[in-house]
């Protein structure tokens, strides 16, 4: 086999390897085994190994993948709209990304993973720009931390995900209400339409 015919075989294998741990990322008590990704693949073990040099690696490249439509839609509604409406808009779709993928947290816990710690780091920093936005525009309010404001809004978004998204709204409605100032109740928000960006983008569309 020639030089490039073996390159475009590597990418080839890669790209099979990744789209499969997406996918097993997606399913709840599904195995995230070398093993596994290379069977759903359709790939042998050591032809995964290779292209990744091993587990953390696979699984730091897919969950990147799934993160970064994620961060950049939180700088796009930074960009489009106010922060408290962009923040309020981005939890909603956050909690139906993580009701999509949680079931894989467990499995990720103690894995060296740098490029999803990176993007989790951007993720966190887009989601304080939305709330340092409504403080000052004293939408929410100031007297509690950020870090703490931050911590609480991530929490509250991965619990709803794990218990009852179907309900999301309705945490999200006295979640905000928490947060906001007395003249700014989010009681009677209006909901989005349709499926969301991030919805389509995990398969979480219901």
């Amino acid at each position: 086999m020639s030089t490039p015919a073996r390159r475009a075989d590597a990418v080839r294998n890669r790209d099979l390897a990744l789209d499969a741990a997406m996918a097993l990322l997606a399913e709840p008590g599904a195995a995230l085994t070398v093993g596994a990704i290379a069977e759903r693949a359709g790939l042998g073990a050591g032809t995964v190994v290779r292209a990744f040099g091993g587990k953390d690696a696979l699984l730091d490249a897919a969950v990147a993948r799934l993160l970064e439509p994620v961060v950049q839609r939180a700088r796009d509604l930074l960009a489009e709209t106010t922060p408290y409406q962009a923040l309020r808009a981005f939890l909603r779709e956050l909690i139906a990304f993580q009701a999509a993928h949680h079931a894989a947290n467990d499995q990720l816990a103690g894995l060296d993973l740098p490029l999803t710690t990176a993007l989790r780091a951007d993720l966190v920093g887009a989601v304080e720009r939305m709330i340092e936005g409504a403080r000052r525009s004293g939408q929410i309010r100031t007297d509690l931390d950020l870090p703490v404001t931050t911590a609480l809004t991530s929490a509250t978004a991965l619990a709803v995900a794990r218990t009852d998204p179907d309900l999301a709204d309705a945490y999200l409605t006295v979640f905000m209400d928490g947060l906001s100032t007395p003249n700014n109740s989010t009681v009677g928000a209006d909901r989005s339409a349709g499926s969301s960006p991030l919805q389509r983008t995990s398969g979480a569309e219901r």
